[in-house]
């Protein structure tokens, strides 16, 4: 992952509306959640929603659908799984201790 990547999807993660998005669309699982489920639970106007999704969306977080006139919006696990790597692949590298490598 690049660097540059991280810090777009850490930059979106760092909103406290859109951290909860997403940890509610990571708890969906696969099927994801329609965009009217989103809302009701949240509370929000479609506007606020759209912008928060899009943000979401442009850093590859999530994915959405299209099923006729429903919009599913679903975490993008591979984006998921690639930031929390980047954030430990290099857990205590420059450790001059052996015994605090690996350790998380």
């Amino acid at each position: 992952m690049e660097h540059e990547t991280a810090s777009s999807q850490l930059e979106a993660l760092g909103n406290a509306i859109r951290l909860r998005i997403y940890r509610m669309l990571v708890r969906a699982g696969g099927e994801g959640m329609p965009v009217g489920a989103l809302q009701e639970r949240l509370s929000m106007p479609a506007s606020t929603l759209s912008h928060h999704c899009k943000k979401l969306l442009e850093t590859g977080l999530i994915t959405r659908e299209r099923r006729g006139t429903t919009l599913i919006c679903r975490a993008h696990y591979p984006a998921m799984h690639a930031l929390i790597g980047y954030l430990a692949d290099e857990c205590c590298a420059d450790s001059t201790t052996s015994s605090t490598r690996g350790e998380h």
